[in-house]
């Protein structure tokens, strides 16, 4: 009996309380919250904003896109424009060289006189040099007046050499003939410096590309066995200009060779 008392008075106790009772917390403020969380969880609204969130997202992405795609079309005008000044370049080096006329091939030949020219030019001053290995040789003889035509003649002690001819059609400022030894890696520096054209020969057989759009190939430069015989030749005037006599031992990484040479004029 006493038991059944003592929880009637306690259900009565709490019956009687209400949020008032504790300090801080009040029914309209949490009414008021429970509002606001309501408020803040409503899912629909905050899908609502992500989807616009995510248009936006796509927006810039496309945009984006689109600006890094124009970039390689300005890249590929930009080359198109520098292979047009190439080809254009290169069309103005062949109206140069259309513009020069024909040279005819030179007339070579060969003699068994090694040993009667050898001892004739050792007597004569600078017509007995020694090519250093890499190393390539250019006689620079320009045309004259009172001539028509250039010859030459040479040989080796032991062993061959290469040999070819340019024309330079630059005009003639000095007639004295001039000798210019260099080595490989010189000549070629001094080839891409020059503008035109670039005529390859056998690199194998000791040539030189030329790309000089004022030099024009007379006979490419091929290793010759001029320490068996005697090897000459001559070359009829084509107009003004120099000739280029090249005695090219590039090609060689140990030996260097001995020449004997003379070059000279004809009417």
């Amino acid at each position: 009996m006493e038991r059944i008392d003592a929880t009637s008075e306690l259900q009565s106790r709490l019956s009687s309380l209400s949020f008032s009772a504790f300090s801080g917390i009040s029914s309209r403020q949490c009414e008021n919250q429970a509002a606001d969380r309501l408020q803040n969880t409503d899912l629909s609204q905050t899908l609502r904003q992500d989807q616009v969130n995510m248009n936006e997202t796509i927006e810039k992405s496309t945009k984006l896109s689109e600006g890094n795609d124009e970039a390689p079309a300005e890249l590929v005008q930009r080359e198109g424009t520098d292979e047009n000044n190439s080809r254009g370049s290169r069309q103005l080096s062949a109206e140069i060289k259309a513009q020069m006329p024909p040279l005819d091939p030179p007339t070579t030949w060969t003699s068994a006189t090694l040993k009667e020219l050898k001892a004739k030019l050792r007597g004569e001053k600078d017509s007995v040099v020694t090519i250093y290995r890499g190393d390539i040789m250019t006689v620079h003889v320009p045309t004259v007046p009172e001539a028509k035509k250039v010859c030459w003649e040479f040989a080796t002690d032991g062993y061959d050499i290469g040999f070819g001819i340019y024309f330079d059609w630059t005009p003639v400022t000095s007639r004295a003939i001039t000798v210019h030894i260099s080595e490989s890696s010189d000549d070629e520096d001094e080839e891409e410096e020059l503008e035109g054209p670039v005529m390859n020969g056998d690199v194998e057989k000791g040539s030189k590309s030329q790309a000089n759009s004022n030099l024009a190939e007379i006979l490419s430069v091929y290793r010759q066995d001029c320490h068996l015989s005697v090897h000459g030749g001559s070359h009829e005037f084509p107009g003004e200009g120099t000739y280029l006599l090249k005695f090219d031992n590039s090609y060689s990484l140990w030996r260097n060779k001995t020449l004997y040479y003379r070059v000279y004029y004809s009417a």
